[in-house]
């Protein structure tokens, strides 16, 4: 099904938890009218929203930040039951989700004012600024895998900006997105963000609608679609899609720290991180020595009781995708640890692949499960090229003692966003942007330009005292034109600063 395909939706949707299959929630299922309905509210809140100053919406979105955090364990709860994993993950996803935030609220006057900007010698007679301002309504469309941390990424920079929301999130996990707009409801009041249950039918319902641009997470082939579909109105989007994330070890590297950060990045979250890590490149001179220490660790990972360390798949068609690209790299790789057998109907234990084709299905696509491939190269450019082999360009990781050998790698990866000694380094720290480039999409969340991510440049030139050359006329004098002539060999014919 298309992503405006229209059958008839269903009337709500149901979440199931992935540990048992038990009933956790039903929600309504939005068709096009009810979306369409909830827009106008958004805009109603949109015009109220946009019209307060900067300080006014900073103490709104302060406010809804200690609301969500004052009830920060009751929102763990509702993420761990509908993703099913470990509730200590979830907190953890609310803690970071706040930091930013918190920084959006605090950032967004200093990084969307409107400043002045030099107009240029022959222009000294225009003041120049440039403004930032909202786009109206965004939608967001969330999801499954951090139902929180992630659409959060747009839905508070979106809002720090300026603009509402209509957030429709995954139909496996719409509990946090319900939970927010509550609170939000109780701290501010106003339709300013607003949740939109349903399947697919709401989320082709939203982007039709005629939001004002689209903030997507997904799959890159479900973006295009969303693209697809947004083009018919000319409706920006803003897509963060898929990956087959690469870390690149060094000989010199700290082997027990890059095991470590392979084990959380492949495994954390049952492998469902899409800027986790799926692909290894180590050099071939500590290939084994990394390979048995990443086993040692992946294989007391505990994955199932109350204490497991991470829970079941979300999506229960993911187990399938999994069993495949098993299957795919055990053709020409070998098991270090695990394999088919490990693949189970809720739950995949850990698996670790040695000595996989570039050309496997596992190396080239996104597994988005608990398997890492560990391929040995003769240096770390080589390890870079094979990084950079794949459609995909959303994160990637180096690990060396080497600064200036760090820094290479790093300048030369074709990804959005690189971690240096660890994974996933970028996630925590709100200033800076993240996303990707190739098929792992396009525009950015988080930061500076997150936040000009959801604005609309507005530049304003006015006029402060008459020209000394009157050029803008239909009347131009010769004089002036024979004025104008010369200049131009004395402004611009000169390569200044030019290295010859």
């Amino acid at each position: 099904m298309t992503l405006m395909d229209q059958t008839q939706p269903a009337t709500e949707v149901t979440t199931h938890s992935p540990v048992d299959g038990r009933i956790v929630a039903s929600y309504p299922a939005a068709d096009a009218a009810e979306v369409d309905a909830i827009l106008a509210r958004a805009r109603v809140g949109a015009a109220w929203w946009a019209a307060l100053p900067f300080a006014e919406r900073r103490a709104h979105l302060l406010r809804w930040k200690s609301a969500i955090a004052l009830r920060a364990g009751e929102l763990a709860d509702v993420i761990a039951a509908e993703t099913g994993k470990p509730h200590g993950d979830a907190v953890l996803e609310v803690m970071l989700t706040l930091g930013h935030l918190d920084w959006a609220a605090k950032n967004a006057r200093h990084v969307l004012r409107r400043r002045k900007v030099k107009a240029g010698l022959v222009n000294y007679n225009q003041h120049a600024t440039v403004g930032y301002e909202p786009y109206g309504v965004v939608g967001v469309i969330g999801p499954w895998n951090y139902p929180f941390y992630t659409p959060m990424g747009s839905i508070s920079y979106a809002l720090a900006a300026g603009n509402a929301v209509v957030f429709k999130p995954s139909e496996l996990t719409p509990g946090p997105a319900v939970w927010i707009a509550e609170r939000w409801a109780e701290a501010v009041g106003h339709d300013v963000l607003v949740a939109a249950t349903g399947g697919r039918a709401t989320g082709a319902a939203l982007v039709a609608s005629g939001v004002d641009k689209i903030a997507f997470t997904g799959s890159t082939a479900t973006a295009k679609k969303v693209m697809a579909a947004a083009a018919e109105s000319l409706t920006p989007i803003v897509a963060e899609c898929g990956g087959s994330d690469a870390l690149l070890v060094a000989a010199d590297a700290d082997l027990d720290a890059a095991a470590d950060f392979i084990v959380f990045g492949a495994m954390g979250n049952a492998g469902q991180t899409c800027a986790g890590v799926e692909r290894v490149y180590a050099v071939d001179t500590v290939h084994a020595t990394l390979v048995a220490k990443v086993v040692e660790r992946a294989e007391r990972l505990r994955t199932s009781g109350e204490d497991a360390q991470y829970g079941p798949m979300t999506l229960p068609s993911q187990v399938d995708v999994v069993r495949r690209h098993v299957a795919s790299a055990l053709e020409t790789g070998t098991a270090a640890l695990g394999g088919l057998d490990s693949v189970h109907e809720r739950v995949v234990a850990p698996v670790v692949v040695t000595g996989v084709s570039e050309d496997s299905e596992a190396v080239r696509e996104e597994t988005f499960g608990p398997l890492v491939i560990i391929n040995p190269v003769a240096s770390l450019e080589e390890a870079v090229a094979r990084a950079n082999a794949t459609p995909y360009g959303l994160t990637a990781a180096v690990f060396t003692r080497d600064k200036a050998a760090a820094n290479r790698a790093a300048a030369a990866l074709r990804v959005g966003a690189v971690s240096i000694n660890s994974v996933l380094g970028f996630a925590g720290v709100a200033a800076l942007p993240f996303g990707g480039v190739k098929q792992s999409g396009f525009g950015r969340i988080h930061g500076a330009d997150g936040l000009r991510e959801f604005s609309v440049v507005k530049s304003v030139a006015r006029q402060t005292r008459k020209a000394a050359l009157n050029l803008l006329t239909m009347d131009r004098t010769e004089k002036d034109l024979h004025t104008a002539t010369k200049m131009i060999p004395m402004l611009h014919g000169r390569a200044k600063g030019a290295k010859h």
